[in-house]
């Protein structure tokens, strides 16, 4: 599934090698039609060796949304000098004939990524970035409307355009969660490129299938309510009571249980009261109104 649905532009005409005698041509005159970025290097210089291929592969990734020339400052020095350029690598983006963005020195490769998408961006074009983000929030809608299946189809095929896209990963994880396929969400969360392992949506997603789990396993709620009336410092009914109640959806009763027990006693079972309201947290986002709320209450309580 070609999610950019544009037609690939050989390589050979984005990417070129740049000389003074075609600078003109190749930057300036090409530039008024699709951005144009110059990544000044050498033989000699390190960084300007991992830089190099990773701007190429940014670029390629654009499918003719922008164009790449690579210019030897050994070679073009009287160029290097008329750009100013005083340590290399050095990337600047043109448009129009005129330099419009930059930066100096190695990058990560997400920093390079969002490089290119903000040039495309700012002369009037769409980034395969900015595509990708179109392509999640249809799949996001997916998921909540029902369509688990579906919106997992739509998440891959993300990842199959940007394996490191936190977002899309997260939420494969998360429509595998809903679709009740917990052993696969938790390979596929095992899975996860080092890159993104310790994003804020895969710490979600993490948190959502830790909760999945112990909705498997969750009590009835009118007995542990029950239990609970009878004995508000049993303290395994309450906590078993929370698990219940966020299994049958009721996530802001579940975080009030908490939030009375962690009152009672915050030791209790090494702290699982805590632990457990910030597994609950995670799980959502961070402006919902039960993760605001519910932080506020236990900061008040820790701090008192």
């Amino acid at each position: 599934m070609d999610l950019l649905n544009g037609a690939d532009t050989p390589a050979t005409d984005l990417i070129k090698d740049g000389t003074e005698a075609t600078f003109m041509a190749d930057v300036v005159e090409a530039s008024q039609d699709v951005p144009v970025i110059v990544d000044f290097w050498a033989p000699w210089c390190g960084p300007c060796k991992t830089l190099g291929p990773l701007l190429e592969e940014a670029v390629t990734a654009a499918k003719g949304a922008v164009k790449m020339v690579k210019v030897n400052v050994d070679e073009a020095q009287m160029i290097a000098s008329q750009m100013r350029v005083q340590s290399i690598p050095t990337v600047y983006a043109f448009h129009k004939g005129q330099p419009i963005d930059g930066f100096q020195g190695a990058v990560p490769g997400s920093e390079i990524k969002a490089f290119v998408d903000r040039v495309i961006e700012a002369t009037g074009g769409e980034s395969p970035g900015g595509q990708l983000d179109d392509a999640v929030e249809a799949a996001e809608e997916m998921l909540t409307e029902g369509a688990a299946a579906d919106a997992a189809q739509t998440f891959a095929a993300i990842l199959g355009e940007d394996p490191n896209h936190a977002t899309a990963y997260g939420g494969l994880v998360r429509a595998h969660i809903a679709t009740g396929d917990l052993e696969q969400a938790e390979a596929i969360l095992n899975g996860a490129p080092a890159e993104i392992s310790t994003s804020p949506e895969l710490e979600a997603a993490n948190a959502q299938l830790e909760l999945a789990k112990q909705a498997a396993d969750a009590g009835p709620v009118a007995e542990l309510t029950a239990a609970v009336e009878a004995d508000p410092d049993n303290h395994q009914a309450r906590f078993d009571l929370a698990q219940a109640l966020h299994a049958n959806g009721e996530v802001e009763e579940a975080v009030a249980q908490l939030l009375e027990m962690f009152r009672r006693d915050r030791e209790w079972n090494e702290g699982a009261a805590k632990s457990q309201l910030f597994t609950i947290f995670d799980a959502l986002k961070p402006n919902d109104p039960i993760v605001l709320n519910g932080r506020r209450k236990l900061s008040s309580m820790i701090f008192a």
